[in-house]
Protein backbone atom coordinates (compact mmCIF):
# COMPACT_ATOMS: atom_id res chain seq x y z
CA UNK A 1 0.00 0.00 0.00
CA UNK A 2 1.45 3.35 -0.94
CA UNK A 3 2.08 5.90 1.81
CA UNK A 4 -0.75 8.04 0.50
CA UNK A 5 -3.59 5.77 0.79
CA UNK A 6 -2.40 4.61 4.36
CA UNK A 7 -2.83 8.16 5.34
CA UNK A 8 -6.72 7.96 3.46
CA UNK A 9 -6.92 4.81 5.77
CA UNK A 10 -8.88 5.68 8.69
CA UNK A 11 -9.39 3.60 11.77
CA UNK A 12 -12.24 3.46 14.44
CA UNK A 13 -12.41 6.22 17.18
CA UNK A 14 -10.97 6.65 19.80
CA UNK A 15 -8.85 8.44 17.58
CA UNK A 16 -6.82 10.53 20.32
CA UNK A 17 -5.11 8.19 22.78
CA UNK A 18 -3.37 9.56 26.15
CA UNK A 19 -1.20 7.59 28.47
CA UNK A 20 -3.22 8.72 31.29
CA UNK A 21 -5.47 6.27 32.64
CA UNK A 22 -9.09 6.68 34.49
CA UNK A 23 -7.72 4.98 37.61
CA UNK A 24 -4.86 7.62 36.85
CA UNK A 25 -7.14 10.70 37.10
CA UNK A 26 -9.23 9.57 39.84
CA UNK A 27 -6.12 9.08 42.10
CA UNK A 28 -5.33 12.45 41.41
CA UNK A 29 -8.57 13.30 42.68
CA UNK A 30 -8.43 11.84 45.21
CA UNK A 31 -5.04 12.91 46.37
CA UNK A 32 -6.26 16.33 45.63
CA UNK A 33 -9.17 15.91 47.94
CA UNK A 34 -6.89 14.86 51.05
CA UNK A 35 -6.16 18.41 52.19
CA UNK A 36 -10.35 19.38 52.51
CA UNK A 37 -10.41 15.71 53.59
CA UNK A 38 -7.61 15.78 56.42
CA UNK A 39 -8.78 19.93 57.71
CA UNK A 40 -12.21 18.60 57.85
CA UNK A 41 -11.01 15.37 60.28
CA UNK A 42 -8.65 18.37 62.56
CA UNK A 43 -12.09 20.68 62.33
CA UNK A 44 -14.53 17.72 63.56
CA UNK A 45 -12.61 15.04 65.15
CA UNK A 46 -12.27 11.53 64.37
CA UNK A 47 -16.08 11.49 64.15
CA UNK A 48 -15.13 13.24 60.30
CA UNK A 49 -13.00 10.26 59.36
CA UNK A 50 -16.21 7.84 59.99
CA UNK A 51 -18.47 8.95 58.30
CA UNK A 52 -16.03 9.73 55.10
CA UNK A 53 -15.01 5.55 56.00
CA UNK A 54 -18.72 4.80 55.82
CA UNK A 55 -19.46 6.67 52.97
CA UNK A 56 -16.43 5.24 50.55
CA UNK A 57 -16.70 2.01 52.04
CA UNK A 58 -20.71 2.25 51.09
CA UNK A 59 -19.76 3.48 47.36
CA UNK A 60 -17.67 1.01 46.85
CA UNK A 61 -19.58 -1.80 47.62
CA UNK A 62 -22.32 -1.00 46.04
CA UNK A 63 -20.49 -1.04 42.90
CA UNK A 64 -18.19 -3.94 43.63
CA UNK A 65 -21.35 -5.65 43.90
CA UNK A 66 -23.08 -4.64 41.29
CA UNK A 67 -19.99 -5.34 39.45
CA UNK A 68 -20.18 -8.78 40.72
CA UNK A 69 -23.62 -9.46 39.92
CA UNK A 70 -23.52 -8.33 36.52
CA UNK A 71 -19.75 -10.02 36.09
CA UNK A 72 -17.99 -6.89 34.86
CA UNK A 73 -16.01 -5.45 38.09
CA UNK A 74 -15.27 -1.14 37.41
CA UNK A 75 -14.52 -0.89 40.97
CA UNK A 76 -10.70 -0.81 40.52
CA UNK A 77 -11.03 2.51 38.54
CA UNK A 78 -11.27 4.56 41.54
CA UNK A 79 -14.13 6.26 40.68
CA UNK A 80 -16.10 4.37 43.00
CA UNK A 81 -13.47 6.20 45.75
CA UNK A 82 -13.85 10.07 44.33
CA UNK A 83 -17.95 9.47 44.90
CA UNK A 84 -17.55 9.07 48.16
CA UNK A 85 -15.16 11.25 48.81
CA UNK A 86 -16.95 13.99 47.52
CA UNK A 87 -19.97 13.04 48.91
CA UNK A 88 -18.97 12.73 52.54
CA UNK A 89 -16.87 16.56 52.29
CA UNK A 90 -20.36 17.53 51.54
CA UNK A 91 -22.20 15.93 54.80
CA UNK A 92 -22.38 17.46 58.20
CA UNK A 93 -20.18 15.20 60.77
CA UNK A 94 -23.21 14.92 62.78
CA UNK A 95 -25.49 12.86 60.31
CA UNK A 96 -26.18 9.32 61.14
CA UNK A 97 -23.87 6.85 60.06
CA UNK A 98 -26.51 5.23 57.92
CA UNK A 99 -27.96 7.91 56.19
CA UNK A 100 -24.02 8.62 54.98
CA UNK A 101 -24.47 4.80 53.85
CA UNK A 102 -27.80 5.45 52.25
CA UNK A 103 -26.72 8.58 49.95
CA UNK A 104 -23.22 6.84 49.21
CA UNK A 105 -25.27 3.85 48.21
CA UNK A 106 -27.94 6.03 46.05
CA UNK A 107 -25.29 7.87 44.49
CA UNK A 108 -23.37 4.96 42.96
CA UNK A 109 -26.39 2.67 42.30
CA UNK A 110 -29.29 5.38 41.11
CA UNK A 111 -27.23 8.48 39.78
CA UNK A 112 -24.20 5.96 38.20
CA UNK A 113 -24.50 1.82 37.52
CA UNK A 114 -28.25 2.25 36.67
CA UNK A 115 -27.20 4.39 33.42
CA UNK A 116 -24.57 2.27 32.59
CA UNK A 117 -21.87 3.24 34.62
CA UNK A 118 -18.70 5.30 34.41
CA UNK A 119 -19.04 7.84 31.10
CA UNK A 120 -23.59 7.43 31.09
CA UNK A 121 -24.03 9.06 33.97
CA UNK A 122 -26.06 12.74 33.20
CA UNK A 123 -25.11 14.15 36.33
CA UNK A 124 -22.57 14.50 38.98
CA UNK A 125 -23.14 10.81 41.56
CA UNK A 126 -21.90 12.80 44.77
CA UNK A 127 -23.93 15.77 44.18
CA UNK A 128 -26.92 13.13 43.37
CA UNK A 129 -26.65 11.33 46.69
CA UNK A 130 -26.62 14.90 48.60
CA UNK A 131 -29.61 16.02 46.76
CA UNK A 132 -31.17 12.85 47.93
CA UNK A 133 -29.97 12.98 51.43
CA UNK A 134 -31.17 16.78 51.35
CA UNK A 135 -34.81 16.49 50.36
CA UNK A 136 -35.11 13.08 52.32
CA UNK A 137 -33.74 14.15 55.80
CA UNK A 138 -33.45 18.15 55.32
CA UNK A 139 -33.17 18.48 59.39
CA UNK A 140 -30.20 16.02 59.74
CA UNK A 141 -28.53 17.45 56.48
CA UNK A 142 -28.72 21.39 57.51
CA UNK A 143 -27.57 20.58 61.57
CA UNK A 144 -24.61 21.78 61.87
CA UNK A 145 -24.94 22.27 65.89
CA UNK A 146 -22.14 19.31 66.90
CA UNK A 147 -20.29 20.34 70.01
CA UNK A 148 -17.46 18.10 69.89
CA UNK A 149 -16.88 15.31 71.71
CA UNK A 150 -14.42 12.45 72.63
CA UNK A 151 -13.26 9.11 71.23
CA UNK A 152 -10.52 6.92 72.13
CA UNK A 153 -8.84 9.20 74.92
CA UNK A 154 -9.18 11.81 72.26
CA UNK A 155 -10.92 15.05 73.30
CA UNK A 156 -11.76 17.24 70.70
CA UNK A 157 -14.29 20.75 70.17
CA UNK A 158 -15.82 21.22 67.03
CA UNK A 159 -17.32 24.65 65.65
CA UNK A 160 -20.95 25.00 66.45
CA UNK A 161 -24.06 27.12 65.79
CA UNK A 162 -24.80 28.36 61.90
CA UNK A 163 -23.12 28.66 58.87
CA UNK A 164 -20.86 31.87 57.85
CA UNK A 165 -23.29 32.58 55.38
CA UNK A 166 -26.80 31.95 56.79
CA UNK A 167 -25.47 34.38 59.61
CA UNK A 168 -24.81 36.49 56.09
CA UNK A 169 -27.93 36.19 54.58
CA UNK A 170 -29.43 37.28 58.31
CA UNK A 171 -27.71 40.40 57.70
CA UNK A 172 -24.90 39.92 60.29
CA UNK A 173 -21.13 39.92 60.06
CA UNK A 174 -18.59 37.21 59.46
CA UNK A 175 -14.75 37.18 60.17
CA UNK A 176 -13.68 36.45 56.66
CA UNK A 177 -10.45 35.27 57.73
CA UNK A 178 -11.84 32.54 59.40
CA UNK A 179 -13.88 30.95 56.62
CA UNK A 180 -10.71 31.37 54.07
CA UNK A 181 -8.88 29.13 57.07
CA UNK A 182 -11.82 27.14 58.24
CA UNK A 183 -12.30 28.11 61.59
CA UNK A 184 -15.83 28.04 61.14
CA UNK A 185 -18.61 25.44 60.50
CA UNK A 186 -20.61 23.60 57.83
CA UNK A 187 -19.99 20.45 55.83
CA UNK A 188 -16.81 18.08 56.69
CA UNK A 189 -15.12 19.81 53.43
CA UNK A 190 -16.11 22.92 52.80
CA UNK A 191 -15.14 24.66 55.68
CA UNK A 192 -11.23 25.44 54.72
CA UNK A 193 -10.84 27.72 51.65
CA UNK A 194 -7.24 27.27 51.62
CA UNK A 195 -7.17 23.37 51.95
CA UNK A 196 -9.13 23.29 48.50
CA UNK A 197 -7.55 25.63 46.35
CA UNK A 198 -4.89 23.87 47.75
CA UNK A 199 -6.02 20.79 46.14
CA UNK A 200 -7.41 22.69 42.95
CA UNK A 201 -3.65 23.86 42.07
CA UNK A 202 -2.65 20.11 42.00
CA UNK A 203 -5.00 19.03 39.57
CA UNK A 204 -4.36 22.20 37.61
CA UNK A 205 -0.76 21.42 37.84
CA UNK A 206 -1.28 18.05 36.55
CA UNK A 207 -3.32 18.91 33.94
CA UNK A 208 -6.15 17.63 35.18
CA UNK A 209 -8.64 20.29 34.86
CA UNK A 210 -8.57 23.60 34.00
CA UNK A 211 -9.83 26.94 34.46
CA UNK A 212 -12.57 27.15 31.86
CA UNK A 213 -15.31 25.71 33.98
CA UNK A 214 -14.65 27.04 37.55
CA UNK A 215 -13.37 30.34 36.29
CA UNK A 216 -16.23 31.65 34.74
CA UNK A 217 -17.82 30.05 37.56
CA UNK A 218 -16.68 32.13 40.01
CA UNK A 219 -16.21 35.08 38.14
CA UNK A 220 -20.26 35.49 36.76
CA UNK A 221 -20.60 34.47 40.73
CA UNK A 222 -19.33 37.67 41.80
CA UNK A 223 -20.50 40.13 39.27
CA UNK A 224 -23.86 38.15 39.97
CA UNK A 225 -24.27 38.98 43.87
CA UNK A 226 -22.27 42.08 43.41
CA UNK A 227 -25.47 43.92 41.53
CA UNK A 228 -28.07 42.02 43.21
CA UNK A 229 -26.47 41.14 46.54
CA UNK A 230 -27.51 44.48 47.82
CA UNK A 231 -24.29 45.00 49.13
CA UNK A 232 -22.74 46.24 45.97
CA UNK A 233 -19.12 45.21 45.30
CA UNK A 234 -17.78 45.34 48.62
CA UNK A 235 -14.68 43.03 48.77
CA UNK A 236 -15.20 41.75 52.82
CA UNK A 237 -19.28 40.11 51.11
CA UNK A 238 -17.79 39.04 48.37
CA UNK A 239 -15.05 37.22 49.78
CA UNK A 240 -17.17 35.80 52.24
CA UNK A 241 -19.89 34.60 49.34
CA UNK A 242 -16.91 33.20 47.85
CA UNK A 243 -15.10 31.54 50.60
CA UNK A 244 -18.60 30.35 52.26
CA UNK A 245 -20.34 27.10 51.89
CA UNK A 246 -19.54 24.66 49.17
CA UNK A 247 -18.85 27.19 46.05
CA UNK A 248 -14.68 26.29 45.79
CA UNK A 249 -15.36 22.83 46.12
CA UNK A 250 -18.07 22.76 43.89
CA UNK A 251 -16.40 24.67 41.32
CA UNK A 252 -13.48 23.29 41.33
CA UNK A 253 -13.99 19.44 41.81
CA UNK A 254 -17.71 19.13 40.62
CA UNK A 255 -18.27 21.35 37.87
CA UNK A 256 -15.17 19.93 36.47
CA UNK A 257 -16.40 16.42 36.30
CA UNK A 258 -15.38 15.19 32.56
CA UNK A 259 -18.54 13.15 32.25
CA UNK A 260 -21.18 15.94 32.99
CA UNK A 261 -19.60 18.70 31.84
CA UNK A 262 -19.74 20.14 28.13
CA UNK A 263 -17.30 19.09 26.20
CA UNK A 264 -17.11 21.69 23.79
CA UNK A 265 -14.73 24.74 24.53
CA UNK A 266 -17.69 27.14 24.38
CA UNK A 267 -20.24 25.27 25.59
CA UNK A 268 -17.82 24.92 29.08
CA UNK A 269 -17.80 28.75 29.62
CA UNK A 270 -21.16 29.06 28.85
CA UNK A 271 -21.85 26.26 31.07
CA UNK A 272 -19.28 27.77 33.87
CA UNK A 273 -21.71 31.28 33.48
CA UNK A 274 -25.37 29.56 34.03
CA UNK A 275 -23.95 27.86 37.00
CA UNK A 276 -22.45 31.44 38.57
CA UNK A 277 -25.78 32.79 37.84
CA UNK A 278 -27.86 29.93 39.53
CA UNK A 279 -26.03 30.19 42.61
CA UNK A 280 -26.41 33.54 43.22
CA UNK A 281 -30.14 33.47 42.62
CA UNK A 282 -30.27 30.69 45.02
CA UNK A 283 -28.26 32.45 47.94
CA UNK A 284 -29.95 35.71 47.18
CA UNK A 285 -33.61 34.81 46.30
CA UNK A 286 -33.68 31.92 47.41
CA UNK A 287 -34.91 30.44 51.40
CA UNK A 288 -31.22 29.00 51.71
CA UNK A 289 -28.24 29.89 52.49
CA UNK A 290 -26.35 27.23 49.89
CA UNK A 291 -26.84 26.73 46.34
CA UNK A 292 -24.29 25.28 44.59
CA UNK A 293 -25.32 21.56 44.33
CA UNK A 294 -28.56 22.59 42.89
CA UNK A 295 -26.90 24.37 40.37
CA UNK A 296 -24.48 21.92 39.39
CA UNK A 297 -27.09 19.35 38.81
CA UNK A 298 -29.74 21.55 36.73
CA UNK A 299 -26.61 22.10 34.90
CA UNK A 300 -25.84 19.08 34.50
CA UNK A 301 -29.59 18.45 32.83
CA UNK A 302 -29.03 21.43 30.37
CA UNK A 303 -25.25 20.34 28.74
CA UNK A 304 -26.69 18.31 26.03
CA UNK A 305 -28.66 21.35 24.82
CA UNK A 306 -25.21 23.60 25.97
CA UNK A 307 -23.33 20.99 23.54
CA UNK A 308 -25.80 21.23 20.43
CA UNK A 309 -25.47 25.29 20.97
CA UNK A 310 -21.67 25.10 21.05
CA UNK A 311 -21.41 22.54 18.47
CA UNK A 312 -18.18 23.98 16.08
CA UNK A 313 -19.35 23.92 12.85
CA UNK A 314 -17.99 21.22 10.34
CA UNK A 315 -14.99 22.07 8.13
CA UNK A 316 -15.58 22.25 4.42
CA UNK A 317 -19.16 23.75 5.16
CA UNK A 318 -20.06 27.61 5.48
CA UNK A 319 -23.05 29.98 6.56
CA UNK A 320 -26.27 28.56 4.70
CA UNK A 321 -25.17 24.62 4.35
CA UNK A 322 -23.36 24.61 1.13
CA UNK A 323 -20.09 23.22 0.74
CA UNK A 324 -17.01 24.52 -0.10
CA UNK A 325 -15.52 24.09 -3.61
CA UNK A 326 -12.74 22.61 -3.72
Amino acid sequence: MSEEKKMLKVSSNPHIRSRVSTSGIMLAVVLALLPAAGYGIYNFGPRALAVIGVTVAATVLTEAVYGFCRKKTTVTDLSAVVTGLLLALNLPVNLPLWMAALGGVFAILAAKLLFGGLGQNFMNPALAGRCFLLISFPKQMTDFSTAGGSFAGITWDAYTGATPLVALKAGESVNVMDMIVGRVGGTIGETSMIAIVAGACILLLLGIIDLRVPGSYLISFVIFVGIFGGRGFDPAYLSAQLAGGGLMLGAFFMATDYVTRPITVKGQYVFGIFLGIMTGIFRIFGPGAEGVSYAIILGNLLVPLIEKVTRPRAFGFRKGGKAHEA
